[in-house]
């Protein structure tokens, strides 16, 4: 993660604002269509090989084969759209670039085993290889003084080589080759039925993730992508910190529940209080800090950045406890109900990033995401009749007394 990161800070500084938040504004406009490639089936099939591991060659190939379909109709729709929304010869060519890597993200079906095994390890030193490798090829860039379209293909290649890490470590611990998986139609029915409104959700937090940097793009100017980007970069880092401890702890709150339900809300407070409590104290500091890490970390050149990370950092909040609370909803069946919350995000922050980004510039988009963020995570389940009696659990995490109970 700090190399990962340094490097992109190191790319940040070279490119420059302008050049920059195109970078930027091609990976979030890409990202609109994300949902698309995975089909909302990661958790799914997580469940179910907890569930019964002697169908794994099964749940495997027919979500690896999904997945292939799916990242075949986001590279197409994401390349369709950037024809009829941009006339920019360079914007539609680093939009189809970024989109192309979706194709070997179905090789993440792998980490979905290791997350079921509760093998982490295997992911992380697949990641750390893909890591390495594309950190080196990004300094080579630098120091070549290449042109941002080799940045923008360098995506690509990161998802090869984390692809090639994963089956290089599922060979490894298993001793079994690819060509075991199966492909089956009623499988696919089975997991497409659970997962269709992940997919919509998916859909639903694209937009309201990454619709900010689209729109800025379209209303101020590909500088103002970059500034605001910057920011963002700086609180996306610490998202991989739920995304790791709620896919490791994950298979150990569905085994709670069988085993009693004291047990399993318990697991489930502790989760959601360790969550919220990490995410403060990274919001209070960068928030306190932040004139001096733009400033040490990008330079003067982004210096108007520091006003936009003093406020999105607090989103990192939401995120961690909207990350847990998703296990919640996939384990108690209310995968519609993620769709509905995630839906009401997606529409406010679309109408609040119309009315402050032309008054208030980025810091206006700042406000638009942390404010639909707090409403998709907490107003709508004052509004929901089966959420509404659990919103205990989601308020007493801000007690820290919770995390050692």
């Amino acid at each position: 993660m700090v190399v990962g990161f340094l490097v992109g800070v190191w790319v940040a500084r070279y490119l420059g604002p302008a050049k920059f938040g195109l970078l930027s504004f091609a990976r979030s406009f890409v990202g609109l269509f994300m949902a698309l490639s995975t089909l909302g089936l990661d958790p799914i099939v997580v469940r179910e090989l907890v569930k019964d591991e002697s169908k794994m060659d099964v749940l495997l190939g027919t979500s690896f084969f999904l997945k292939l379909i799916g990242a075949t109709v986001a590279v197409t729709c994401a390349s369709v759209a950037i024809y009829f929304t941009s006339t920019d010869t360079l914007t539609r060519l680093m939009v189809l670039i970024i989109a192309f890597s979706l194709i070997f993200q179905a090789f993440n079906v792998i980490d979905l085993y290791f997350q079921s095994k509760v093998i982490s390890k295997f992911s992380v030193l697949a990641q750390i290889f893909s890591t390495i490798l594309s950190a080196i090829v990004k300094i080579i860039l630098i120091l070549e003084h290449a042109s941002l379209i080799y940045f923008a293909a360098a995506g690509v290649f990161d998802m090869i080589t984390i692809g090639a890490g994963y089956i290089y470590f599922y060979y490894k611990t298993n001793n079994l080759p690819l060509n075991r998986w199966k492909f089956e139609l009623s499988c696919a029915k089975i997991l497409l039925k659970d997962s269709w409104p992940l997919i919509l959700s998916g859909v639903a937090i694209g937009i309201y993730m990454k619709i900010d940097q689209v729109m800025i793009k379209y209303i101020l100017n590909d500088r103002a992508v970059g500034l605001y980007s910057a920011a963002v970069r700086l609180c996306e880092v610490w998202y991989v910190i739920p995304a790791v401890i709620t896919g490791s702890l994950f298979p150990a709150i569905i085994n709670a529940k069988k085993i009693s339900k004291k047990l399993y809300y318990e697991r489930l407070q502790r989760l959601y209080s360790l969550m919220v409590w990490t995410a403060i104290t990274i919001s209070v500091i960068f928030s306190l800090t932040s004139n001096f890490l733009v400033k040490l970390l990008y330079g003067e050149a982004y210096v108007q950045s520091r006003n936009v990370l003093s406020i999105y950092i607090w989103i990192t909040v939401f995120v961690f406890i909207g990350v847990a609370f998703s296990k919640y909803l996939i384990v108690e069946d209310y995968t519609q109900k993620a769709l509905y919350r995630t839906s009401l995000g997606a529409i406010i922050n679309i109408g609040l990033n119309l009315l402050l980004i032309s008054k208030y510039g980025i810091v206006g988009a700042a406000y638009a995401t942390l404010t639909a963020q707090f409403i998709a995570n907490y107003g709508y389940d004052f509004l929901d009749s089966d959420l509404r009696k659990y919103i205990g659990l989601k308020l007493k995490c801000f007690n820290p007394y919770y995390i050692v109970k």
